[in-house]
């Protein structure tokens, strides 16, 4: 890899505060991929897993995104394996709202009753009294919405939750929600090919909320050869690239690569240190709508 995008930490991404309260580095990491095959059960290589928390904190992430469904509940138990006690500043973010019935299997759960469930289960995870961000992970069809971020708001008022969050979400979503609790991040799926959520990242960045994009590099054909290409130019990485582009995109932009590798987690924070031009930036916007 050149030393030009070898960055000496996430700290170069910059900083977001989520809710005007909760400053975190702008390049996270996401903790799904330290699980099992079909994000269930544990990793391959608890060792690495483990490895892989504590290379992402060396190297200046201090904010970590997981969910109960991870496992599910092995993301949370490796993570406190690994970091806990934990770094002053770093915040953890998890989610509430999935039910796992097997391996790539997802059902959907977000009742009051359940949410309190999964809380309490999270803050016993993760050795916790409070969660600083919790996520609905999605609304869920046989249970109101409204219900959920409720259930939710009961818990923040109890203490246990510092900040509320959702994902997997719509724009009314968020507005709605928003009249119940004020919520601090969305996290929906997104990249410079992917652009479905755009109005939602738009309503973001207007309301000051931090947007957590998932699935990071989602490319056809025709993006993937402009990847490339700026790519070599940049003796970079595609992914690097792209979340190059992401951080660019928008001030509110939290993106949070996930690996099991110590190595590509060393190389997904050294796009914090890679800065495209502002015509590289045009090109992949372009092709990112026309995609």
């Amino acid at each position: 890899m050149s030393t030009q995008v070898q960055a000496v930490s996430a700290v170069q991404s910059g900083t977001f505060t989520l809710s005007g309260e909760l400053p975190v580095h702008r390049l996270g990491y996401g903790a799904m991929r330290i699980t099992g095959e079909g994000i269930w059960g544990p990793p391959r290589d608890r060792k690495e897993a483990l490895s892989v928390l504590r290379r992402a904190v060396e190297l200046g992430v201090n904010f970590i995104d997981t969910a109960d469904s991870y496992g599910p509940n092995v993301s949370e138990e490796l993570i406190a394996e690994a970091l806990h006690p934990y770094p002053k500043d770093l915040v953890i973010a998890t989610k509430g709202g999935w039910l796992r019935p097997g391996p790539n299997q997802w059902t959907h759960e977000a009742s009051p009753e359940h949410l309190r469930q999964a809380v309490e289960g999270s803050l016993r995870r993760l050795r916790l009294e409070r969660i600083d961000l919790y996520q609905l992970h999605a609304p869920a069809p046989v249970t109101p919405f409204d219900a959920s971020v409720e259930a939710l708001a009961e818990l923040q008022e109890e203490g246990k939750i510092r900040l509320v969050a959702l994902s997997n979400v719509t724009r009314e979503h968020v507005e709605r929600a928003g009249k119940i609790v004020p919520i601090a991040s969305v996290q929906n799926r997104y990249s410079f090919a992917d652009r479905e959520w755009e109005n939602v990242l738009d309503y973001c960045e207007r309301q000051g909320i931090g947007f957590i994009p998932w699935f990071p590099l989602g490319a056809g054909k025709l993006a993937g050869e402009v990847l490339s290409r700026v790519a070599t130019a940049h003796q970079a990485s595609p992914l690097q690239v792209g979340l190059a582009w992401l951080l660019q995109r928008s001030p509110v932009m939290l993106p949070i690569p996930g690996t099991s590798s110590v190595k590509h987690v060393e190389e997904n924070i050294a796009a914090a240190g890679l800065k495209l031009t502002p015509a590289e930036f045009d090109e992949l916007d372009r092709v990112g709508l026309a995609h």
